[in-house]
């Protein structure tokens, strides 16, 4: 039986490039099952395209192959990398940070450098610059449809060498807990923090209560309000903002019916600092 192969890119759909890609994976096996995550990733957004893996790769049955390309550094001297999880699914990407929350909250147990002298679509040699169609849709291609097995990816290298992206560990200080915006809702607009459920609940917050929100850009604050920790966009009326719990166990702030990020043009990274706790009796009572 024939595992999945999920595609990812930054491409988008507006040209031929996820096409060509299909391509040669169906070259490899007409019978491949290929679906996608996405090829919305923002330009060159490695840190969105890390966050989007571990956001999605978990839930899909093990020995399923991801291969995802954001890759702006192709041509250049970084590895292209094989990988697989801890819960059995394998991503063939550019290592370049890509794997970076794969590897910090799934965890990886192999690691191999591809074998460009093998898993390379014949007659490419001369092309450096999509490396995506080339070497990663017919590396993963080959392994979604037991052409090769994993060890024939190619050599071995260590778990620890794998590229992470600069991280800033969500903390609890006092009353208060703080992160990073990782990530937006992108359809919805709402903030996707770093900040787990669990460290913000050791607050002695519950669902209901009023919290304040602060959020700086570097050191300039931009936002700061009074909203609920809800437990659902229900809890609050239309247009109103709340703090939520997200798909991921984190915390995430919102508006109902509405674009937090839009509303007051807040953006991700690891500049955008998030803190909230629970909301001192003065100001809302």
């Amino acid at each position: 039986m024939k595992n999945a192969l999920v595609f990812q890119s930054d491409f988008g759909i507006a040209d031929g490039a996820v096409s060509a890609m299909y391509g040669v994976a169906y070259s490899v096996d007409r019978s491949l099952q290929i679906f996608n995550l996405t090829h919305e990733i923002p330009q060159y957004n490695i840190w969105e395209a890390s966050y989007r893996l571990i956001q999605t790769t978990v839930y899909w049955p093990k020995e399923t192959v991801f291969v995802s390309v954001v890759d702006p550094g192709v041509g250049t001297n970084r590895k292209s990398v094989g990988v697989k999880t801890a819960t059995g699914q394998y991503i063939i990407t550019p290592d370049n940070g890509t794997l970076t929350h794969i590897k910090r909250m799934c965890g990886i147990v192999e690691a191999r450098e591809i074998d460009e002298t093998i898993n390379r679509l014949p007659n490419s040699g001369a092309s450096y610059t999509f490396h995506g169609r080339d070497i990663y849709a017919y590396t993963g291609a080959r392994l979604a449809s037991g052409v090769i097995g994993f060890e024939e990816v190619g050599p071995k290298i260590p778990i620890e060498e794998i590229i992470e992206l600069p991280v800033i560990e969500a903390k609890k200080d006092k009353d208060l807990v703080a992160g990073t915006i990782d990530v937006l809702d992108v359809r919805f607009g709402s903030l996707w923090t770093n900040i787990p459920r669990k460290l913000f609940i050791s607050l002695g917050i519950s669902y209901g209560d009023k919290v304040e929100v602060s959020i700086k850009n570097n050191k300039r604050e931009v936002y700061r309000n009074i909203m609920v920790y809800a437990k659902s966009f229900a809890d609050v009326h239309v247009g109103e903002t709340l703090v939520y719990v997200n798909s991921l166990d984190n915390l995430a702030v919102a508006i109902n019916q509405g674009s937090f990020s839009r509303a007051y043009n807040i953006q991700t990274g690891t500049n955008w600092i998030i803190s909230i706790r629970k909301a001192p009796r003065l100001v809302y009572e």
